[in-house]
């Protein structure tokens, strides 16, 4: 039954301010009609080292901004005056949870408030830390990610999406420090290769643009299925001018003389050699930036089950399973080994924890246009000719390598990274 929204939001007022009982709370969404000083606003009690304090984040549509307000201060910087001018926002919808019970709260379009309350879950202490870790890069009431699918229409990542939002979230934290490297006068030219539902192209895109990066970004994907649907998605959040999707293979779209060639180049989990195509196409594009997390490393365990193992490395795959691992951590020792030798700086490593996808390993490399290493390329030709193994991206980088040996230099050791 509806409720007076006055007698509703005073409950709520009193919850938000009781600083042992309250867990978290949320405002988002307007009511019909009503402009929003800020999109979202999120609260919760932190204990500090001058005592606990309410802390509320304001969301606009670029930035959070956070401020920390005492509870026994009566003035207009405690957190009676901070609650109270969140309750005068026109929200459409209040979540709070408290140690004792949940409630939703909606309002509706006569200005009542329609109200559930369950019962409380949790049962470990709320977390009170001021420091909780990691920030979010990506603020689950994006309404992107709810157009994804990724999220429920009041903010909270779907369950069976938290992985996925995660591992987009940690790509981008992994992309984050190479941005410095990029061009800053124009906007930049990011390329989603083999892009499959498209959530890593809108977050980056979104991402990008929320520091204030122009973007001009493109998801290519083989399936016209995937570009009609993420070319709705950007349609309908207003982003289809600077985002745009095409179908075709990793190789074959995008012509080389189609524009300028990208500042970054993405590809998430483009499975087994499809990741070798996205590698060779950065490499032919000069792309400064490379960031890829590969998955199912099916070539390289194919060839070792057909090859004879360097003694006395035999009993590395000897089983199955054994080889399937090995052949997953050789098979990016050698991607990377090859970037490095057609001029990128490359390393290889853990993105996100292993309880959000077994392949959570990410090459990222930058371009230098250094020459290689001879001993470099020898270390290289040496351990595939030991273990009988031709890696893909060698055979799709072909003359970039036979250029890589004939400038090779030989006064310096093999590159470490």
């Amino acid at each position: 039954m509806p409720a007076p929204l006055v007698d509703v939001l005073a409950d709520v007022r009193t919850r938000l301010l009781d600083a042992d009982g309250l867990v978290r709370a949320v405002a988002a969404g307007r009511r019909s009609g009503h402009p929003l000083a800020w999109r979202r606003a999120e609260l919760r009690p932190v204990d500090l080292r001058a005592g606990r304090r309410l802390q509320v984040v304001r969301l606009d549509e670029r930035q959070a901004h956070t401020t920390n307000h005492a509870y026994d201060d009566a003035g207009a910087a405690g957190a009676q005056a901070a609650v109270d001018a969140l309750l005068a926002e026109p929200f459409g919808n209040w979540h709070v949870e408290t140690t004792s019970e949940t409630l939703q709260v909606r309002v509706t379009k006569k200005g009542d408030a329609q109200v559930h309350r369950t019962a409380a879950t949790r049962h470990a202490p709320p977390e009170r830390a001021h420091d909780r870790g990691k920030a979010r890069l990506l603020d689950p009431g994006e309404p992107f990610l709810h157009a994804l699918g990724l999220t429920t229409a009041d903010g909270r990542v779907k369950p069976s999406r938290v992985d996925k939002v995660r591992q987009v979230e940690e790509l981008l934290r992994a992309l984050e420090p190479l941005l410095g490297s990029l061009p800053a006068d124009r906007p930049l030219r990011v390329v989603d290769l083999g892009c499959g539902n498209a959530y890593l192209t809108f977050a980056t895109y979104h991402y990008l643009s929320a520091l204030g990066r122009g973007v001009e970004m493109v998801g290519v994907d083989v399936k016209k299925q995937s570009r009609e649907h993420s070319s709705a998605v950007a349609e309908a959040l207003g982003w289809a001018e600077h985002l745009r999707f095409v179908t075709g293979t990793i190789s074959g779209a995008l012509p080389d003389d189609d524009g300028e060639p990208p500042d970054v180049v993405l590809a998430l989990h483009a499975c087994d050699t499809a990741t070798d195509d996205a590698l060779a196409r950065a490499v032919r594009w000069d792309a400064p930036v490379v960031v890829a997390a590969p998955c199912c490393h099916h070539d390289l365990q194919r060839q070792l089950r057909a090859s004879t193992p360097p003694q006395p490395y035999g009993p590395l795959v000897r089983h199955g399973i054994l080889r399937e691992r090995f052949a997953d951590v050789m098979t990016d020792a050698l991607r990377a080994a090859v970037l490095r030798a057609v001029g990128y700086r490359a390393e290889v490593i853990e993105f996100v924890g292993s309880e959000h996808t077994p392949r959570n390993l990410l090459i990222r490399a930058v371009r230098t246009g250094a020459p290689a290493a001879a001993a470099q390329l020898g270390e290289l030709d040496a351990l595939c000719e030991s273990w009988q193994v031709r890696p893909a991206l060698m055979s799709r980088l072909v003359e970039e390598l036979a250029a890589a040996r004939g400038a090779a230099v030989t006064d310096r050791p093999p590159a470490r990274g």
